[in-house]
């Protein structure tokens, strides 16, 4: 499918996804360790991630402006760097309001500065034929390095005793990692990249044509941004299908961990090329596939608030949620595909990134907190039985936007061939 060429880009690609997000995902391996040494409370943890959430929010808004007018390497090689020196300055053991200051820096870093040029750049290596693989591969590629650097830290934790220092070393080796590929894709991609060769006077119109005022006017681009509302909206709820088999199918604490890998790395890596490869060669369109697969999750769902869990084994508890998230990884693979699907022009590309992360990425800043509230209110299996029944009700409601959205491509499509005869 790709070009030697491209495909050095591509691994380039890959390892900026795979790294850049590792420190402010600390929690994921060092959840413990971070309450010890930063002294921090859950709640605290839980405001940290929030103060994140919001500025990655605004900052995908304001990376509408920005996406498509800086150099693609340097925007991502600069956001790499200074989030590995956030990392080293994280080592410090800063206190709460240092904590604070470091993951709010993180959404400007990981999500303004980064996240819709990767996304962008990893659209423009391949035509609209072609996106639901690039973004299955690009996903399950993001999956291996994030297993391998996340299993080498916590080797490096237990190599320096598991603890202060063994703390201290696993945010280093995160810091040092993106440090080292932020200075490695700003070297190599200078003879790589595929920016399009143009004059200055062309180059001065690109600038003025592109971002938000097309993109803002595209109705297709807030259809697939609210699609992927929709998919990251029921996303929020896999977190808690843990406490889910813990509470309900007494899930052995042995077995927790093993399907917290399962659930979060290797569904990954699996649903990536299963998802883009179904989307391109089998429906021929991501937006097709996202509308098949919200049908599928709405219907799951309604199984999984009518079966009788109290009745049922751990392992087909597992199973039936493990199904169900893998449906959901391979929306994930290919929710950004339809940009490319659509034909959205070159020099609008990355604000419709920017735009369909500002939007999609949204569920992040209240559904952990609704899914919990709910929970919390509702003890036992009626609390997970309407976190299920709203996480249905966002399934058929991406039913709705995807159906729509595919009659928006085939129309803009049809205009676009009418115009060429």
């Amino acid at each position: 499918m790709l070009t030697k060429k491209k495909w050095t880009i591509f691994s380039l690609l890959v390892l900026c996804g795979g790294t850049i997000y590792k420190l402010p995902s600390l929690k994921d391996a060092f959840y413990v360790p971070m309450q010890e040494y930063f002294h921090l409370t859950n709640g605290e943890i839980g405001n940290a991630m929030s103060i994140n959430s919001i500025v990655t929010t605004i900052g995908f808004f304001l990376s509408i402006y920005i996406s498509d007018r800086l150099p693609r390497r340097f925007t991502m090689s600069v956001s790499l760097i200074a989030t590995g020196l956030l990392g080293i300055y994280l080592s410090t053991m800063p206190d709460y309001w240092g904590i604070l200051f470091v993951w709010a820096l993180f959404g400007v870093t990981c999500d303004m500065l980064n996240w819709p040029v990767l996304l962008k750049s990893v659209s423009l290596l391949g035509d609209n034929t072609q996106q639901g693989r690039l973004f299955g591969f690009f996903e399950t590629g993001r999956g291996i390095v994030d297993t391998i650097i996340a299993f080498s830290a916590l080797a490096i934790f237990a190599w320096f005793g598991g603890g202060y220092l063994g703390f201290k070393a696993g945010i280093l080796f995160y810091s040092a990692i993106a440090i080292l590929v932020g200075v490695v894709l700003f070297f190599a991609m200078k003879g790589c990249t595929e920016e399009p060769v143009s004059t200055k006077v062309s180059e001065e119109k690109k600038t003025e044509n592109a971002g938000l005022g097309q993109v803002l006017k595209n109705k297709t681009v807030w259809l697939i941004a609210f699609s992927v509302f929709c998919v990251y909206a029921v996303y929020c709820g896999l977190t808690f299908f843990i406490p889910f088999l813990s509470n309900v199918y007494a899930l052995p604490i042995a077995l927790v961990g093993a399907y917290g890998i399962i659930n979060q790395y290797c569904l990954k890596m699996v649903g990536g090329p299963i998802g883009g490869l179904i989307a391109d060669k089998v429906l021929k369109s991501p937006s097709k596939y996202l509308f098949y697969t919200f049908i599928i999750s709405a219907i799951m769902l309604v199984v999984l608030i009518l079966l009788p869990h109290k009745h049922m084994s751990v392992y087909l508890g597992m199973v039936c949620t493990l199904l169900f998230g893998a449906v959901v990884f391979t929306q994930r693979a290919v929710f950004f595909a339809p940009i490319g699907e659509a034909g959205i022009s070159e020099k609008n590309t990355g604000a419709a990134m920017a735009l369909g992360s500002f939007i999609g990425y949204a569920p992040a800043m209240f559904c952990y907190s609704l899914y919990g509230h709910i929970l919390d209110a509702n003890p036992g299996l009626i609390g997970y039985q309407i976190v299920f029944g709203l996480m249905a009700v966002f399934a058929c409601l991406g039913i709705c936007i995807s159906g729509l959205l595919i009659k928006n491509i085939r129309k803009d499509r049809q205009l676009r061939s009418m115009a060429t005869v």
